[in-house]
Formats: structure tokens, C-alpha cells, sequence
């Protein structure tokens, strides 16, 4: 059997999702496919019990894709940066800095969500549009593309025809392995350890990113969670140190998350279960193959550093969408391709090789390099031009 469409996406993430939304909403004919089943319930096994901070930019996607409506309500703001060097000899703050959203916008810098909640907001929006087919359990198989249109074979043998294959299925991108797109990639012997927390000291709607040896312990404000505060936190460190900390009953775990922390909310108590993510970065060579874009993980993945990663994503669907709207007529053909990477490819290697130094930074063991380090945030927050150019470049408004 042969279905037709005019785009293809290859996963249902948070940014397949997203993509479908988007380009559903437009008017595009869309199939969207996963192996696995979207979770959309935080309780229950396989949950995404990550967070993700959407920046100011992403908001004008998710409102064209006709979700913001939905995600508001649940929506955590980041008013506040604040960046902590602990890198002294004990875990105690010595240098702490913020950057205030206020200096450059009358927003947040962004807003902060479960990805569990954004996978549940995102099915209930593709349920109501006509124009987007979403298949569950049901992933890409094999891909013939040809200069007119692609053809994708699926798991269960449907064979769907397209003017457009979008890769969004992650940093094993099935569909850009067949599209013939070399990655290229760093390890760096990091885990990061994922988890919520409540805690007595309210965040104030602060992003605090706590630096020392093996990565920073980032706390990203979340809603108040049984009349407390709660934040979603990103814990990096020695893979493994992570994976013994994972092995930790819940208390000591809580005691050893609270000191890392250096108690700056006051002592936290784990309300999720905790998960563990390999840390690498990874970016594709190219962008596009023939009737082939790639998004997301599948173009380009980093440490869970500043909320460059799905943000990113997000200007890659962004990008192609205005190019889709531009060439309808000629959708997926070369020069919209071309066009797509020359768009994304220079600010995608920038950020790329930005998070990639800042995380070697964060690793540093010795004396010297943790005290360049705190010597450092001081030089940069210290010279008003400076930091609100990088505040400015962090939302990608330069």
C-alpha cells in the first residue's frame, strides 16, 4: 500500500511533534512516525522526566504551530540567570553572577516545561488537525528518493510518498544514515543525571547554573509541586560518578544532591524518578540530502548547557517552515534544501563549538583552570556590553 503526503517526519519528539504542529497548521499534508508510543503521563514507565526551557524566539513558533495556547497555562518563566562558581576547595558559592531578562526585554528569557506536559499539549493539538496523520509504533524503514519526490518504506511495509522527508529521529537518525550524511562526534566521559526536586527556598522564577569539577548542577524553575517549590534539575558530572550516584538510595542521594547544590535552595527532596543521558556532541556534515532535511538530534546534539539544544531545533523547523511557505509550489526541491542549510549550518557549528568549550570549562580539575574559570564570569559580567550581548546571543537574537 502507497500513501501520499507533502512531508514525511521521521520522529515524534518534541521537536517531531512540534514539526507536525507546525507544518499541519500551515496546511501541509503531514505523516508523522515513531516506533514508540509519545508518554504523556510523568507517573507513568518511560516517561520523559526531563525539562526543556523554550526561549522567547521559540514562542512565535509554537503560537504558528497553535500550541502556545495550550503549553501557557503550565508554563514556569525564566525571569533570572544566575551562574554560581563553586570551584573553590569546598562546595561553597565564591563568584555568583546573574543575568536579568529585564536588561534586554520585557520577557522571560523563555519559559520552562516537562517534557512529558509538552508531549501530552502537542498529541491533543495533532488530534484536532486534518492535515496531520500522526502513527504510533511505526518507524522508517528504508528510503528511495528520486529529483521529484522521496519514497519511505515503514516498519509495517506501507510505503509512503513524499515531496519532503523531514529527520527528526534523533542522534541515530535512521533516515539520515540512509540519506548517506556522515555525523561527526565528541565524548567527553560525561552522564547527566535528570530528576525534579522540591525544595523550601522559593526559585523565584531564577535558572541557577552551579559550576565545579565534572560539570554544572543546573536547577530550572518548575511549577509548585504540592504547595512547594519545585525545580526540574540537570545534574553533569564523571560518568562514573553519575552511574554510582544512580545506585544511591533515595536519601543519601538527596543528601549528596543537596551539597552539590551547596545548599542553595535549602536541602532538596527528589519527587521523580531519576534518569541518566551519555553526554556527547554531535553535528551532521550536511544538513540536507536529496528531498532530505534534518532537524533536531538527528543535525545536531550538545550538553545540556545555556538551553541551546531543542531551541536550536526549534529554529531548524522555524527556518524550513518559512522556506516551505515560500516554495510550495516546489516544496523539498534542491534549492529550498540549499537554501535551508546555508541558513542554519553557520549558527548551528557557532553554537556547536561554543557549547562544546564552555563544557570543557565546566569539567576543569585544577587549581588554575577553576580559578580562570570564576576569574572569567566576573571579566564578562562586568562589562555591561558584553553581557548583553551574550544574553542576546544565548536567545539567539544575534
Amino acid at each position: 500500500m502507497t500513501d501520499t503526503c507533502d512531508i514525511l517526519i521521521s520522529g515524534g519528539g518534541i521537536a517531531g511533534l512540534t514539526a507536525a504542529a507546525a507544518f499541519g497548521s500551515a496546511g501541509f499534508k503531514v505523516i508523522c512516525v515513531d516506533p514508540t508510543p509519545p508518554v504523556t503521563d510523568g507517573a507513568a514507565d518511560g516517561a520523559d522526566l526531563r525539562s526543556t526551557a523554550m526561549l522567547q524566539p521559540a514562542r512565535m513558533l509554537l503560537e504558528r504551530a497553535g500550541l502556545w495556547d495550550r503549553l501557557a497555562p503550565h508554563a514556569a518563566p525564566l525571569q533570572i540567570m544566575r551562574i554560581i562558581d563553586a570551584g573553590g576547595e569546598d562546595p561553597e558559592p565564591r563568584v555568583t553572577r546573574e543575568f536579568d531578562a529585564a536588561d534586554i526585554s520585557d520577557l522571560p528569557f523563555g519559559w520552562n516545561f516537562p517534557n512529558w506536559l509538552l508531549r501530552r499539549e502537542m498529541m491533543a493539538r495533532l488530534e484536532v488537525l486534518d492535515r496531520v496523520d500522526f502513527r504510533a509504533g511505526v518507524g522508517t524503514k528504508r528510503l528511495f528518493t528520486r529529483e521529484g519526490s522521496a519514497k519511505v518504506t515503514l516498519s509495517d511495509d506501507t510505503t509512503i510518498e513524499t515531496k519532503l522527508v523531514i529527520a527528526a529521529d534523533g542522534r541515530g537518525s535512521p533516515m539520515r544514515t540512509a540519506a548517506g550524511i556522515p555525523v561527526r562526534t565528541q565524548r567527553y566521559g560525561q552522564k547527566a543525571i535528570v530528576f525534579a526536586v522540591t525544595h523550601p527556598i522559593p526559585h523565584k522564577n531564577v535558572s541557577t547554573e552551579i559550576h565545579r569539577t565534572g560539570g554544572p548542577f543546573t536547577l530550572v524553575p518548575l511549577p509548585d509541586r504540592d504547595g512547594m517549590p519545585c525545580s526540574a534539575v540537570v545534574w553533569m558530572d564523571d560518568g562514573r560518578l553519575a552511574q554510582e550516584r544512580m545506585e544511591m538510595d533515595v536519601a543519601a542521594f538527596e543528601e549528596e544532591a543537596s551539597i552539590r547544590s551547596t545548599h542553595h535552595f535549602g536541602p532538596l527532596t527528589v519527587v521523580s524518578k531519576r534518569q541518566v543521558w551519555p553526554i556527547i556532541t554531535q553535528h551532521a556534515n550536511r544538513l540536507t540530502a536529496e528531498r532530505v532535511a534534518l532537524i533536531a538530534e538527528a543535525a545536531h546534539v550538545m550538553p545540556p548547557i545555556g538551553a541551546q539544544g531543542l531551541n536550536m531545533s526549534l529554529n531548524d523547523i522555524a527556518t524550513l517552515l518559512d522556506l516551505a511557505e515560500e516554495r510550495r509550489d516546489s516544496l523539498g526541491d534542491a534549492v529550498m534544501l540549499d537554501a535551508y542549510h546555508t541558513a542554519r549550518y553557520g549558527d548551528i557549528t557557532l553554537r556547536v563549538r561554543g557549547i562544546d568549550l564552555l563544557n570543557r570549562t565546566s569539567q576543569a580539575s585544577s587549581t588554575l583552570a577553576r580559578d580562570a574559570r570564576a576569574a572569567g564570569l566576573s571579566a564578562l559580567y562586568g562589562a555591561a556590553p558584553v553581557r548583553k550581548m551574550l544574553m542576546q546571543m544565548g536567545l539567539g537574537m544575534r
